[in-house]
């Protein structure tokens, strides 16, 4: 007879004799996951359906609850208990339920207090209103934006809770009613000023300055939100441009932890332009100083976590108290608690303080406590090692947090907050273990599964609302991570040091801003890489895709690693794939085309043209408006070396993608017209080519140049309004469009080409008078983006064979003006424009003149060939 057979003791310790600490680890608890998504999917319901709808759902789900648990309560009382299973399946789904309806009842009555008062009934009517109101968060200002030949003006927008309405007709009421206010500024300066100059700039400044809590009295107009389950009934547009009207100051703890921030963004001035941008966003969530194109760069890369208040901010500091994972319940703990004579009781004391201070320097806003809590639940397996209860313990947190504010339910960011921590417990554990069962160091394995674990489950969410995929993210995401501890420990620091001593504070900010800049250096060169990122499919379909084909890469990849040349090869083909080397990406894209002498970039609404100069090199006219289109326009074509940039006027569209050209190129100057207006577009211009290092230089009437095979000649504007002309002997334009550098241009064997600017047809008519006999050319760039305005003579009289018109998609102008794009074809033109055919190519010349549109392999011959 065979002695039965006992269990294995702690099998997962790899020891015969056990773990010398062992933890027996059970299934994962799942019990509260359901009631946590139920209550989620109740309050993103509920939020801005109509009251009625939320009441009947919130009825029914306690009604069905209430069926559920009847047979319950009567067993209980002593019924039978013979389907005790099914008792546990009806408990459960009625705990669902009544999840769910507390959910929804949260997202009905925060819905009521939006709809309460006569506020909505106001900005429905677009009204002028007096309101009084209280601050609840910090100013921010409005992204720089384009809007057709100029640049919107900056706005700062802050969120406040009104108080009192003056109506129209002097009707005074008491409210308690959330809103947006939206102040201009005036027109956009340097990235992180305030905007605007003189009176405007010192008004944003003290708008800036604005901390929660301070009382305010503003005049302006109510306009209803955009959105319908926007969180704030109305949105008031402030009057005046001037300083805001204050009547109540901040509360001592707002003004506390304003002077801390403030003191943090003393401390760092100093710093590299990056690392003093970063460093405040880093440790409490300050991104004023952030500039547009940091921001792109951390989108590029996915680092966009580390802009903002994230909860390993709070993780990393508390770790500092606690010690390694795992050890706060040891005998022999670790960290600064014990150093410190600390007990556990005061260790967790002293966390608590910290977590309170943590979410009032960085505000208790919902960002930040959707941060504080997954940052606690993710602590709390630092501190346990037992991740069995972690799973609860962020249901918990979910359940909670959209029951206090039933609008995170359709938050993309605490969507990917919670699936971030989810993926860290469950996946990341899993992986590391994997990865260390193939030999590879714990510590990197935990920081590779980590990275990958949590971009595996946030890639399909981002693929919804941003319509892309970053190749570079989990390597990215790796490197900068070896720098995050550093500088978040060094940045508090920093942050304590101030009220003590600014100088002090200084020097620790300056050792934060190495670890600090070591972050956007990563950020920055990820996103310069030509596959940093992919389109694809936006929205809740894309998303699905992305989620289908990360699920089977991961099938693959198991595979793969019982085959390491194939794992190899894999890899190679992904490096391929983001550093896309020109000659690999010509064969396999048929973009650019062989032999391409003019290339019209696809940048929106806006111009940028291209000609070539030699291998790597070429002639660039104007920007575009968007820096990061123009610069992937010259990546696509290999060029590095860029002897003249020619920018016709000062119209935003066509000025402002100047950085994107210039980074990491060598340019040798930039040239501009002579009519210096718009005055701030014109001085953006200046200021970033000096900060390039490149020479600014005016276009002279007649003037002509030679590059390798290019020749061209100016043939607009005539001549200068400057201090030794008068306004007999001079042409005044009318504005910057008919300001507008012209180009004739011959390429020895290729095409003639004129290149008209945003020439309006006062100008166009000053041309022809100027060059009566103005030749027929083989490509003609058409004056503004296509519009209706243009000579009818001009167009006559070069009879071009192509037509090239940049304009952008759907743009509210509607450029390209069909009266322009019929009179092209009755004189013959073959008309392209980059809103529908991307960018264009044009090769060959004569008899072989071709335009070869993006995407295709050959684009349509003009007549006659």
């Amino acid at each position: 007879m065979t002695a039965p057979t006992r269990p294995v003791v702690h099998a997962a310790s790899g020891h015969r004799l056990g773990a010398s600490d062992p933890r027996q680890e059970g299934p994962a608890d799942l019990r509260l996951v359901p009631p946590a998504l139920g209550a989620w999917a109740a309050a993103a319901l509920g939020v801005g359906a109509r009251g009625w709808w939320t009441a009947v759902g919130v009825t029914a789900c306690l009604a069905v609850a209430s069926l559920l648990l009847a047979p319950a309560v009567a067993r209980a009382a002593g019924a039978v208990t013979s389907v005790h299973g099914r008792g546990l399946n009806a408990t459960a789904v009625a705990a669902l339920l009544l999840c769910a309806a507390a959910g929804a009842a949260s997202a009905g009555l925060h819905g009521a207090d939006l709809r309460r008062g006569p506020l909505p009934g106001l900005a429905d009517q677009y009204a002028y209103v007096t309101v009084e109101l209280t601050v609840t968060s910090d100013p921010r200002l409005t992204r720089p934006r384009i809007r057709g030949d100029h640049m919107a003006a900056i706005s700062i927008v802050l969120d406040g809770e009104a108080t009192r309405v003056t109506a129209p007709g002097g009707a005074v009421t008491a409210i308690r009613t959330p809103v947006l206010v939206i102040a201009p500024l005036g027109k956009p300066g340097k990235p992180g000023d305030s905007g605007g100059s003189g009176a405007s700039a010192g008004s944003g400044t003290q708008w800036q300055r604005l901390l929660p809590s301070t009382r305010l009295r503003l005049s302006g107009r109510l306009a209803p939100p955009m959105q319908a389950d926007a969180r704030f009934a109305a949105v008031l547009r402030a009057q005046g441009g001037g300083p805001p009207r204050i009547t109540g100051p901040p509360t001592a703890l707002q003004r506390t932890a304003g002077s801390l921030r403030a003191g943090l963004r003393e401390a760092t001035a100093d710093l590299a332009p990056d690392a003093r941008a970063l460093l405040p966003g880093l440790v409490v969530g300050d991104t004023s100083r952030i500039p547009p194109d940091l921001h792109d760069a951390f989108e590029a890369t996915d680092l966009t976590h580390l802009l903002a208040v994230s909860g390993s901010n709070l993780t990393i500091v508390l770790v500092l108290l606690i010690g390694p994972p795992g050890t706060a319940l040891l005998a022999e703990r670790r960290g600064l608690a014990p150093r410190l004579g600390l007990t556990l009781r005061g260790t967790a004391l002293i966390g608590g303080v910290l977590t309170l201070a943590f979410v009032v320097v960085c505000r208790p806003e919902p960002s930040v406590l959707r941060a504080v809590a997954c940052g606690l639940v993710a602590l709390l397996a630092i501190a346990t090692g037992r991740r069995r209860s972690l799973i609860p313990a962020l249901a918990t947190a979910v359940l909670l947090l959209v029951l206090y504010d039933p609008w995170l339910a359709r938050s993309y960011g605490f969507l990917l907050s919670v699936l971030a921590t989810g993926a860290l417990l469950t996946i990341g554990p899993c992986l590391s273990a994997a990865l260390q069962r193939r030999r590879v160091p714990p510590r990197l394995a935990e920081m590779l599964a980590a990275a990958v674990a949590a971009q595996a489950v946030c890639a399909p969410v981002v693929a919804i609302f941003a319509a892309r995929v970053s190749l570079v993210a989990i390597p990215c995401n790796l490197v900068a991570e070896l720098a995050v501890a550093p500088a978040t420990v060094l940045g508090f620091a920093a942050l304590a040091a101030t009220p003590l001593a600014i100088p002090l504070a200084e020097m620790l900010a300056r050792c934060a801003g190495w670890p600090t800049g070591w972050i956007a250096s990563v950020a920055r060169t990820g996103a310069a890489l030509p596959g940093a990122q992919a389109s694809w499919p936006g929205g809740w379909p894309g998303g699905l895709l992305l989620a289908a084909v990360t699920a089977l890469v991961v099938l693959v990849a198991r595979r793969l690693s019982r085959h390491p040349w194939a794992a190899v090869g894999c890899a190679l083909l992904l490096l391929l794939a983001v550093l896309r080397p020109a000659p690999l990406t010509r064969v396999v894209t048929g973009w650019p085309p062989p032999g391409w002498t003019f290339v019209m970039c696809d940048v929106g609404q806006g111009d940028a043209t291209v000609l070539a100069a030699g291998e790597g090199a070429a002639v660039v006219v104007d920007a575009g408006p968007d820096p990061e289109l123009a610069d992937r326009c010259l990546r696509d074509l290999g060029i590095t070396r860029i002897p003249l940039l020619l920018l016709t006027h000062f119209h935003a569209d066509h000025v402002r993608g100047l950085p994107g050209l210039l980074r990491g190129r060598a340019v040798g100057a930039v040239q501009t017209t002579t009519y210096d207006e718009p005055r701030e577009q014109s001085a953006f211009v200046r200021r970033t080519a000096a900060a390039a290092g490149v020479p600014v230089i005016r276009a002279g009437p007649e003037e002509r140049r030679r590059v390798g095979r290019l020749a061209w000649q100016v043939l607009w504007p005539r001549a200068a309004l400057g201090p030794g002309s008068t306004r007999a002997s001079a042409l005044v334009p009318d504005g910057p469009n008919d300001a507008s550098v012209t180009l004739l241009v011959r390429i020895a064997g290729g095409p003639t080409l004129l290149l008209l600017g945003d020439l309006e047809p006062p100008a166009q008519r000053g041309l022809l008078r100027a060059h009566p006999v103005l030749q027929p050319v083989d490509v003609l760039k058409v004056a503004h983006h296509g519009s209706a305005h243009q000579h009818p003579g001009l167009l006559r009289s070069v009879r071009p064979r192509l037509a090239l018109i940049s304009c952008g998609r759907n743009n509210f102008y509607g450029h390209p003006s069909p009266l322009t794009v019929d009179a092209l074809r009755t004189g013959g033109a073959v008309v392209l424009r980059t809103d529908t055919d991307g960018a264009i190519a044009v090769t060959g010349g004569g008899r072989d003149l071709r335009a070869v549109p993006r995407g295709q392999g050959s684009g349509p011959d003009p007549p006659g060939f």
